[in-house]
């Protein structure tokens, strides 16, 4: 039988283990060069609309009849209270203008302005109980990493326990939830690789065999992180891709390894040589991840298809970090196994050695389970669907928008601050929606309309006011409308939305303007909108593209069918489990949760964009052996059951370390985080346990022959022999058998 491609790469990286580790040691150090100079200017927080929406038209409108240049400068407020003194009180005074001399003395870099009410007089800045004022001051763009400076100041002027200093606005809440992501991403870093470490020792049995995947899945986000950086410099990156990078990396980079050394270590027991067993597991496991990473890779593609900057960013991110988990699997491991050898097995944890020790049998727990499951396999199969058809019903009682404001925990300085505005200013951040008018059919009766626009809002409580400007020699005026609230809440994207279809259609209903909602409450509007728009296509992408590659893989149409069928079941039950926990609040305070009113609009297609690729690793993992021993027994029950056997422990094992990694995430303080880690540790969950324990086996026991039905019509696929194995290295299937009875 030809060689495959994937066998031969893993065979010369055996051969010449020295060299293939020191490209990769020198491609690693190139990465941390690249990270270190490179990465931190190429990550914004700012999420963009590539598409053209209404917000982004009436921001082109403005920018262009006003020739605004585009904007440099980020607003901060800074609140000074004090419980026994008023601003009348000369103290205050004094303390206050103190304060502002010093920030604007901080310099342009850090501080390009700022006022206070001594200055101007302006009530405005006041409380109305007169023991608080506002400093409006402006910060340079990607002042967050220079707010820090900001906080020195003011926290200086507390020290002395007459005043409460807080600081509120662009800069402070960017560096605030950077800093909460970054914490994030170590929390769950440590939390996955401590139970990798533990979960793939008892898999193993031994220390060393444990160490290599965890060091092969850093080896890949170290990688994926130097291409990120690179990446970023000729396109913005949302910051939110390292944390991206970091979860897929150890997850995927964990689990191709853990497949790749147990399959090694079982063909040494067979009693291949080394390098025969190096390339027969090229053959087979290598193999198996090629095209389960693959189907990964593709499935991420489609969140690169999305108008919109952080879709963009976790898709390039994530098919980064497997691709380079991929690469590293077929020529990093064969290298080290190559030098390592036996030693593989070095650090020995006796009572777990002697349970791992031997090839894969069709005895033991998982095949008690399959002889179960088989028994009854109608039965199992109706009662496992439906368990997950149940968790997915709260699915269809979703709302999803932006947990904004809200989904940010109360301890951040930034909220804190916002809290303080709200209670003592009665106003949210400066962030209305904004009103484009292209007044072309004349001043007089644009001026009627926006008069009557503005009484309209000013009947609406969830709008604290409006103002106007005019602009008659550009035929442009814009009406602020300030929210009360949160920009980002329910009640804010609801009045915004009410905004455009109802007030302003009634206002201008005899006026031919051109009129535009924009703010940043209009553009998560339009950003839920292009994600129900394109989320229909992604889809349909997704499916298609995982049935061709599942056909030629498998050489059935019945398998990828199937295999889809039972992905959306798994997917689905997570969605509605995400529901049931975040937005209605069941067992949020068991886990330590935060309940709030929406599921963040992003996240529905990008758990799937994820879940759907990570399924398909472990359904390509478990019918490839099931194929494999198909292909030699022509027998699929005992193909099933030996399936399972061979890789229910690994599945289980790449699961907990998969839901370890994501879970770590979802220990973080930011709600969004909350959610995209509890919904993949529970779909992985789902589809490790019920999907691939029971309904895959009880799918393929019903099927029978019919899993393997390929039409004669479709005999010109391209056979990639998975499941396969080169006959020059494989032992007779009968000797396998007597061995293992014999050494029972």
């Amino acid at each position: 039988m030809k060689t495959s491609f994937i066998e031969a790469l893993a065979s010369k990286s055996a051969r010449r283990p020295w060299t293939t580790i020191c490209v990769w040691l020198a491609g690693l150090a190139i990465s941390g060069v690249l990270i270190t100079t490179l990465l931190g200017s190429a990550l914004v927080t700012q999420i963009d609309v590539t598409n053209n929406p209404e917000s982004k038209q009436a921001d082109t409108l403005i920018k262009e009849r006003l020739a605004t240049p585009k904007k440099t400068t980020v607003d901060e407020t800074v609140i000074v209270r004090s419980n026994t003194l008023t601003v009348d009180d000369p103290r205050f005074e004094q303390a206050v203008q103190g304060l502002t001399t010093e920030l604007i003395a901080l310099g342009d870099g850090v501080v390009e302005g700022g006022v206070n009410y001594y200055m101007t007089r302006m009530e405005a800045l006041v409380s109305p109980d007169r023991h608080s004022t506002l400093i409006p001051i402006t910060m340079p763009l990607g002042a967050a990493k220079v707010v820090d400076q900001i906080y020195q100041v003011g926290d200086k002027l507390a020290e002395g326990g007459m005043f409460e200093i807080y600081y509120t606005g662009s800069a402070s809440f960017d560096a605030d939830t950077a800093k909460l992501a970054e914490d994030t991403l170590k929390k769950g870093e440590t939390v996955g690789i401590i139970t990798a470490l533990i979960v793939l020792a008892v898999v193993f049995g031994a220390i060393a065999a444990a160490v290599l995947p965890i060091l092969l899945g850093v080896i890949a986000v170290i990688a994926a992180l130097g291409l990120v950086a690179v990446v970023g410099q000729a396109m913005d990156l949302s910051f939110f891709i390292t944390n991206m990078v970091t979860m897929m990396g150890l997850a995927v980079g964990i689990d191709y390894s853990l497949f790749i050394v147990n399959r090694y270590r079982e063909e040494r027991w067979n009693g291949l040589a080394k390098l025969d067993a190096i390339a027969l597991t090229g053959a087979t496991a290598n193999k198996a991840i090629f095209f389960s990473g693959m189907t990964v890779v593709l499935a991420l593609i489609s969140l690169i298809f999305f108008p919109l900057s952080i879709f963009k960013s976790m898709g390039i991110g994530a098919i980064l970090v497997v691709i380079t988990a991929i690469i590293a699997s077929m020529t990093l491991l064969p290298a080290v196994m190559s030098l390592l050898g036996d030693r593989v097995n070095a650090l020995r944890i006796p009572v777990i050695q002697r349970s791992n020790s031997g090839p894969s049998s069709v005895s033991g727990f998982w095949a008690g389970l399959i002889r179960i499951v088989t028994r009854r396999p109608a039965i199992s199969l109706v009662i496992t669907a439906g368990i997950l058809i149940i968790a997915l019903t709260p699915y269809f009682d979703r709302v999803t928008g932006m947990s904004g404001i809200s989904g940010i925990p109360d301890d951040l300085r930034a909220k804190k601050g916002y809290l303080v505005l709200q209670r003592d200013f009665q106003m949210g951040t400066n962030d209305p929606a904004i009103v484009a008018i292209d007044s072309n059919s004349g001043p007089a009766t644009t001026q009627t309309a926006v008069a009557r626009l503005q009484q309209m809002i000013g009947s609406d409580k969830t709008f604290a006011n409006s103002t106007v400007n005019a602009f008659p020699d550009k035929d442009l005026s814009i009406v602020y409308a300030n929210l009360v609230g949160d920009p980002l809440s329910r009640q804010s994207m609801e009045a915004v939305s009410q905004l455009r279809s109802q007030y302003v259609p009634q206002s201008f209903e005899t006026t031919p303007a051109r009129v535009l909602v924009t703010g940043s409450t209009a553009m998560i509007l339009d950003f839920n909108q292009t994600t129900n728009t394109y989320t229909p296509f992604i889809l349909i992408f997704v499916l298609s593209l995982s049935f061709v590659i599942l056909t030629i893989a498998f050489r059935s149409i019945v398998i990828p069918t199937t295999a889809i069928i039972m992905n959306l079941l798994s997917v689905g039950a997570s969605y509605g489990l995400l529901v049931l926990v975040f937005q209605k609040g069941v067992g949020a305070k068991l886990f330590g949760f935060q309940q709030v009113d929406v599921i963040e609009s992003w996240l529905p297609i990008m758990l799937f964009a994820l879940l759907f690729g990570l399924s398909m690793d472990y359904q390509v993992f478990l019918l490839s052996r099931i194929r494999e021993r198909f292909l030699q027994t022509r027998n699929n029950a005992e193909a099933v059951t030996f399936g399972l056997s061979s890789t229910g422990k690994l599945i289980t094992g790449a699961a907990l370390i998969m839901v370890a990694v994501f879970g770590g995430f979802a220990l973080g303080k930011m709600v969004m985080f909350q959610q995209m880690g509890f919904g993949l540790a529970v779909a992985v969950f789902l589809d490790a346990t019920l999907v691939r324990t029971i309904l895959v086996p009880a799918t393929m026991s019903v099927l029978g022959k019919y899993n393997w039905y390929l039409p004669k019509w479709l005999n010109w696929l391209p056979d990639v022999s998975l499941g396969e194995t080169s006959q020059r290295n494989l032992r007779p299937v009968e000797a396998t058998v007597s061995d293992q009875q014999s050494r029972a």
